[in-house]
């Protein structure tokens, strides 16, 4: 069969990288692409948002399954301009998909629902906002309604930085109209998993755990960033943990939708946080998180076109997931300066030490293909990811495996994985 994947990050490459083991696969092609998947699939010169394109382009080579990776493409409704041409996509259609695609939704429907999260008020006026948070409790937590690329969340430890806050999201709108409305929210203290799910508008099979890094420098300082590193399994996740989430998160997430006449197929990714009162959720996206996808889909065993399928068919139910009895660890190579200003265009080297080595795998961010060699074309880069029999083992080779990559500006943060020693 033909698979067309939309997108051009390191998400993107692993699932490709997946999708390239199964046996039912015979050609991969990826609209925009990267040097990376550029390996293994034909890249098409298609931009993401250019949905009647691709639908186009789908038709024209017969494609038999096109997953989507992105999330602007899904919010955007790519997948209902796909089904109403007849083409099988992978992902949720627009109405679910506003579940990442605003925050104040996502939130009101965790609070119609009871399902576990954050107290919150949203706003759509920035002197409400700032009347608000004149009695609110510190640090508190304020985040773009819309997509913000991963950074539309800040934690503010005082009623000036809050102030401030509201003021770069609505009224600066340092993220364009994803801060018309925001959401303010209490402040949760604990261990941060995420959990990425198959769904098929009925049923949800969680996948295995896995944790991110959301800020910039080390020891979790700096900005938000789309994800600096991550590891799989998390240890936090026991299973006790996983319990409660299967009863009061993720089939009441499931049911949720469905009763709003949203049903969701494709991925449903929700990050927890683990507080003493009990996991709590912090949000909602639509599609494999980025680096998540990069540590967990190397650990799976199924055939993830068996399981896309299934999901579409609507007989998950049919399916069981496995993944190995191991672990992964990603580290994210980006350009000094992320993510605010940095350089493109330098000239990377050492990406040949991954050829045939097991348990190693770089996934491409931010790269592009020269009369040169391969270059850097973004914020972040690279993911380096590695496995091994544990997480401390895991994360020494992922660290041991950066160190064959060079480029000018390269940065990354040390601390990857480090709540691992604390476990």
């Amino acid at each position: 069969m033909k698979v067309l994947i939309v997108g051009s990050g390191g998400r993107e490459h692993a699932i490709a990288t997946c999708v390239a083991k199964s046996s039912r696969v015979d050609k991969i092609y990826c609209a925009p692409g990267n040097a990376g998947i550029s390996e293994m699939a034909e890249c098409v010169d298609i931009e993401a948002m250019e949905h009647d394109r691709l639908a186009q382009f789908a038709k024209e080579n017969e494609i038999d399954l096109t997953i989507i990776g992105m999330d602007d493409p899904l919010v955007a409704g790519i997948v209902d301009v796909f089904e109403e041409q007849g083409l099988k996509v992978f992902g949720p259609r627009k109405n679910a998909a506003i579940l990442e695609g605003s925050k104040v939704f996502s939130k009101d429907l965790m609070k119609k629902y009871n399902i576990p999260s954050a107290a919150y008020e949203s706003f759509d006026r920035a002197q409400d906002a700032y009347t608000y948070l004149e009695t609110a409790s510190y640090p508190i937590v304020i985040k773009a309604d819309g997509l913000a690329l991963g950074k539309g969340v800040l934690i503010c430890n005082s009623l000036e930085e809050a102030k401030e806050g509201v003021k770069t999201l609505m009224l600066d709108k340092a993220f364009g109209n994803a801060g018309n409305r925001i959401v303010i929210e209490e402040f949760l203290c604990g261990r941060e998993v995420s959990v990425l799910c198959f769904c098929d508008g009925t049923h949800i099979l969680p996948m295995t755990s896995a944790q991110d890094h959301k800020r910039a420098k080390d020891g979790d300082q700096g900005l938000n960033t789309g994800g600096m590193g991550t590891f799989s399994p998390s240890p936090f996740y026991t299973k006790e943990v996983e319990a409660f989430c299967d009863k009061y998160v993720y089939q009441p997430s499931m049911d949720a939708m469905k009763a709003e006449g949203r049903d969701f197929v494709g991925i449903m990714f929700i990050g927890l946080i683990l507080t003493p009162n009990g996991p709590r959720v912090l949000e909602y996206n639509v599609r494999f998180g980025d680096p998540e996808a990069q540590v967990v889909l190397p650990r799976m065993k199924n055939d993830i076109i068996d399981v896309m399928e299934a999901c579409i068919e609507g007989r998950l139910n049919e399916q069981a997931l496995t993944f190995e009895n191991n672990a992964a660890v990603c580290v994210v190579l980006a350009s000094d300066g992320y993510p605010l200003s940095y350089e493109k265009g330098k000239s990377i080297t050492g990406l040949e030490h991954f050829k045939n080595k097991e348990d190693y795998y770089v996934f491409h961010a931010g790269t592009r293909t020269t009369q040169d060699g391969i270059v850097t074309n973004g914020g972040r880069v690279l993911g380096v990811t590695a496995k091994g029999k544990n997480l401390k083992e895991a994360r020494a080779n992922a660290y041991k495996a950066t160190e064959w990559i060079q480029y000018e500006n390269k940065y990354m943060r040390h601390d990857i994985g480090k709540a691992i020693d604390e476990a």
